[in-house]
């Protein structure tokens, strides 16, 4: 798997962490005493819980040493510990996840075993990106797959969300109750170029390592004269740049 860049990633800390604000304020009135945050990154969602609900025993996790080593910089009073999502062990009250589990495949699977870790009436409760239509993230999808990269032979781990109708198949079977909802969110970015330092930290992050130095700028140059194409500066000179993202909670 690839290192994950901290650094990279809280280029846009504000933008990322907005929606697991969000979806911690929809269960805000629920009372959870354990909670694990898998997929904590360098700390920004577990700092969200730790706010939203004090006095709770909360457990930032990732399969990341660099983002736990960070996550423990920022947040000293904070617990974190390197594990996977798929390796939570015990019973809770509430299972967080924020921008994480489309790195892991089998949702149909991984959602009902994560179930199993919620004591009676506790909540899963999940944000994942849903932009495959936003035109950069189509950009990216076609150029991945053209031959001169060669990513079809290093490249194993990729980003991959269920439509919200398959989402609301599965949880269903394994849930008392459930919700799940989208929101787009609309990100000024100063250009192009910053648009694509956003996808650096994330969605580009398995290709550019397969990618020696030379090859990682032919790429990314590729996508800026595409993206160069489809977006227009709005009437303050920014790029917007839209963001839909995916929500649900489930109840045991």
């Amino acid at each position: 798997m690839s290192k994950w860049n901290p650094d990279k990633y809280l280029q846009f800390e504000k933008q990322r962490t907005q929606p697991s604000i969000d979806l911690a304020m929809r269960i805000q009135n629920t009372c959870p005493e354990s909670i694990p945050d898998p997929g904590c990154g360098p700390g920004n969602s577990t700092a969200v819980l730790h706010k939203v609900f004090p006095g709770s025993q909360i457990i930032g996790i990732d399969n990341s040493p660099e983002m736990i080593e960070k996550a423990q910089a920022n947040y000293p009073d904070y617990n974190f510990e390197i594990r996977s999502a798929e390796d939570i062990e015990g019973k809770y009250d509430l299972i967080f996840s924020n921008a994480c589990l489309q790195w892991i495949p089998d949702h149909e699977d991984l959602l009902p075993k994560l179930m199993t870790h919620l004591k009676e009436g506790g909540i899963l409760a999940v944000q994942i990106p849903y932009n495959n239509a936003e035109p950069l993230f189509q950009i990216i999808a076609e150029t991945v797959k053209e031959p001169k990269w060669g990513f079809e032979n290093t490249v194993a781990e990729t980003a991959r969300t269920l439509s919200p109708g398959e989402y609301y198949n599965i949880l269903s079977k394994c849930s008392s109750s459930f919700d799940v909802w989208e929101t787009r969110y609309y990100h000024s970015m100063p250009d192009i170029n910053a648009m694509l330092e956003w996808v650096k930290g994330s969605r580009l992050r398995p290709y550019l390592a397969a990618l020696n130095t030379e090859k990682q700028e032919e790429f990314i140059q590729t996508l800026l004269h595409k993206a160069e194409k489809s977006y227009s500066p709005m009437n303050d000179g920014t790029i917007s740049f839209g963001f839909n993202r995916l929500f649900f909670t489930a109840k045991l």
